[in-house]
């Protein structure tokens, strides 16, 4: 099973939190579902900066990250991951998707109405715990 470590950007914007649609995908059990943008880690790169770039490739944006927020380890059936998520600030807020179908800028309270990518609902959680 192909293993794959990603970051994931929680984008924060006064008071709201970016959510983004994914697109349909050979793999059902992820096609349409939301979750925090981000990608995959290149060989040469910090989580830092892999997240740094993933956001301005995906959505034409500049963030800075502030924080890590958690890590996840997830199990699809077709491949696994290891995701470490950011909080993040938005620098320029013009985003323009390349790789998503939507996008909601959401209070924590509002987050668990989303049908989030089963790696991202940790995250979902424990944004929510924490208020």
């Amino acid at each position: 099973m192909k293993h794959y470590n990603v970051v994931a950007a929680i984008i924060q914007h006064e008071g709201k939190t970016l959510c983004v649609q994914r697109n349909s995908s050979k793999y059902d059990y992820i096609s349409y579902k939301w979750e925090f943008p981000g990608g995959k880690i290149e060989n040469d790169e910090t989580k830092e900066d892999a997240i740094i770039r993933e956001i301005n490739e995906e959505l034409g944006i500049e963030i800075i990250v502030d924080s890590e927020f958690c890590t996840v380890e997830h199990k699809y059936p077709d491949f696994s991951l290891t995701m470490h998520s950011f909080i993040c600030s938005i620098l320029i807020s013009n985003i323009t998707l390349s790789e998503h179908i939507d996008l909601k800028w959401m209070k924590i309270n509002e987050l668990a109405s989303l049908d989030w990518a089963a790696a991202d609902i940790p995250i979902v959680d424990k944004l929510i715990s924490n208020g």
